[in-house]
């Protein structure tokens, strides 16, 4: 790879990690709400303003964006060279990485984050109580908090398949252990990935489209209109907007306004649609408002991980 495409892939690997802040700040606002009652309180919601149930600064971010910043350090933590080996490292190696990981996520919830899933607390507790990296698949796992949070997984392994899809699903059942939410995790990691290397919409929705009929669970043609935390409305709604809007701002304002768990279905969408359109296109009106030290982490956790890709 040139330093043209380098540059190029860096550009929209940023355009991803910033978007997902943006959306997790947009929609935060509105999470919760639902769009008759958006519509009331601010007509089409579209600035980055703080409060909302969380009662948020303006440009404050949730736990969509810090745990991607927490499994972003756990991933330089464990280091490019062991990273290079996760498509075949033994099962000991491979539990040393996730538990590094693992960890992380026990530092981000004692750090008492503005906010934290009951499935994420409920996991990270269990693992404190008996060191356990993954509980028993159980239906109550099927939110989208494994699939948030995944991105730094993707910067760094995107050239590896392999090595992509076992250490997404290694750090998502931490926490979530569904069929739906490991699904979804890999999912939306190799779609990211399309975007990132250049793919363009029409491909994207092609593959797109191949994916749903291997998982038809998350048909969103037409779109069914829910866009709670249940991980199939967060898909849904994420894939209808993303491929129904080609423009940034106009997937985001749509998705953001659909409200329910606005601020996860918003990052997922801005992580997306931001990897587009690259870093340099974001609109300056939400980015100027991000709070200043989630744009430097973001920035440089968005260096060193593509660092790791770059050496693979």
């Amino acid at each position: 790879m040139d330093d043209t495409d380098f540059d190029t892939l860096h550009d929209r690997a940023l355009g991803a990690y910033l978007g997902l802040a943006i959306g997790d700040a947009l929609g935060a606002t509105v999470e919760f709400m639902r769009p008759r009652e958006i519509q009331a309180q601010y007509g089409l919601h579209r600035d980055i303003v703080g409060g909302g149930w969380l009662k948020l600064a303006r440009g404050q971010v949730t736990d969509d964006t810090t745990m991607s910043l927490a499994l972003g350090e756990a991933l330089l933590a464990i280091g490019g060279a062991r990273l290079a080996g996760v498509a075949h490292a033994g099962d000991d190696d491979m539990a040393g990485m996730t538990r590094v990981v693992a960890d992380a996520y026990v530092r981000w919830l004692r750090g008492k984050p503005v906010d934290c899933g009951n499935t994420c607390r409920r996991g990270l507790q269990r693992y404190l109580a008996d060191g356990s990296l993954s509980g028993e698949a159980h239906e109550r796992d099927g939110g989208n908090g494994a699939l948030m949070r995944n991105l730094p997984t993707v910067l760094a392994l995107m050239h590896d398949d392999a090595a992509l899809e076992r250490m997404s699903l290694a750090q998502a059942r931490i926490t979530h252990h569904h069929p739906h939410s490991d699904a979804a995790t890999v999912g939306l990691a190799r779609l990211l990935v399309r975007v990132l290397t250049g793919a363009s919409p029409s491909e994207c929705a092609a593959w797109v489209a191949d994916w749903v009929r291997d998982h038809p669970v998350f048909a969103f043609q037409p779109y069914p209109g829910h866009a709670t935390a249940y991980v199939v409305d967060t898909v849904q709604t994420v894939l209808h907007h993303f491929v129904t809007h080609p423009d940034f701002e106009t997937a985001l304002i749509a998705t953001v306004n659909m409200g329910e768990d606005a601020d996860t279905t918003g990052a997922l969408v801005g992580m997306l649609a931001g990897a587009r359109c690259g870093a340099r296109a974001l609109p300056a009106r939400w980015l100027d408002r991000l709070q200043r030290d989630v744009v430097q982490a973001v920035t440089g956790q968005t260096r060193a991980l593509m660092a790791i890709a770059r050496g693979r």
